[in-house]
């Protein structure tokens, strides 16, 4: 497909480097969909900031080679560019320790984050980057000068106590779309008036709430569920030697967005968005090269 006629996909947050105790991986959520995305067949974009430091120009670099447009990625010399020290269990479970104020918190508006949100197809964002007040700022704005983009997925990610009811609550009503996983959905559903017990009616009940196009709840190797207005649907997991969980949701939504785009039924969409995550789950890293039979054709 011709580059001028791909869908952008615009990631919305923070860039960061994931710090294992033998290795620093490239990281941050809305940085991995965007290069999926870009695997995947689509434009990718990223709207973040750096620092100007070593790390920050080893992101630039990554961004670069792997063809995400970095024109909204600020640099700022005040700030050190974000890690994250990781360290995963003995089935790949990630445990999550976050620098202090980095340059993922100081995001700041600029005419190329206008730009990149005016023409984006697809826009996905989260909650961890909007913990201080400058980065959530041009986080919300941007998704509500994206608001004709075709999809505005808020994927949740709840790290530590980077969320509250506020956060939460504002990010649904600018998306049309939420992805959220097991452990997120209780919290999510308490701090956000949903209602029912079962995931199944949760889930509903935050897609009716805040009218959104489509609600996935993410459950690992048990697949994911897939609630619109008119049907809720299960999709079967797929199994995989899992060696490092990190980045498989982000996986999973550039997928998700990508397939859509392109115009693939949900369902089929989902099915393959599960296998491009269980694929990541079996590789080191959140951002593994995606082999050709998991890029859409």
């Amino acid at each position: 497909m011709d580059r001028l006629t791909q869908p952008l996909v615009l990631g919305v947050g923070e860039v960061l480097w994931d710090v294992y105790p033998d290795a620093e991986h490239f990281g941050g959520a809305p940085a991995n969909v965007a290069l999926h995305a870009v695997a995947l067949g689509a434009a990718g974009a990223l709207v973040s900031a750096v620092g100007c430091d070593a790390r920050g120009a080893a992101a630039l670099a990554r961004l670069d080679a792997a063809g995400v447009d970095r024109a909204a990625v600020a640099s700022l010399a005040e700030h050190p560019t974000g890690a994250v020290s990781v360290t995963l269990d003995a089935s790949g479970q990630p445990a999550y320790a976050f620098t202090p104020r980095s340059a993922r918190d100081c995001i700041p508006w600029s005419a190329a984050v206008a730009a990149v949100s005016a023409r984006a197809d697809a826009v996905c964002f989260g909650s961890i980057a909007q913990r201080r007040d400058v980065s959530r700022a041009t986080i919300q704005r941007a998704v509500a000068t994206a608001r004709t983009a075709r999809w505005r997925l808020f994927d949740v990610n709840l790290r530590q106590s980077f969320h509250d009811a506020d956060v939460l609550t504002a990010s649904l009503r600018l998306a049309n779309a939420v992805k959220l996983n097991e452990e997120e959905l209780p919290v999510v559903a308490r701090l956000c008036g949903a209602e029912g017990s079962a995931p199944a009616e949760q889930v509903a009940s935050l897609r009716a709430r805040f009218d959104l196009a489509l609600a996935v709840l993410t459950r690992g190797p048990a697949g994911a569920l897939i609630v619109t207005e008119t049907s809720c649907e299960e999709v079967a997991g797929v199994p995989t030697s899992v060696v490092d969980t990190v980045g498989a949701g982000d996986a999973f939504a550039a997928a998700l967005l990508v397939g859509l785009l392109h115009g693939r039924p949900l369902t089929e969409t989902a099915v393959h968005a599960n296998r491009v995550a269980a694929y990541v789950c079996s590789q080191p890293g959140a951002t593994p090269p995606i082999p050709r039979e998991l890029q859409w054709h």
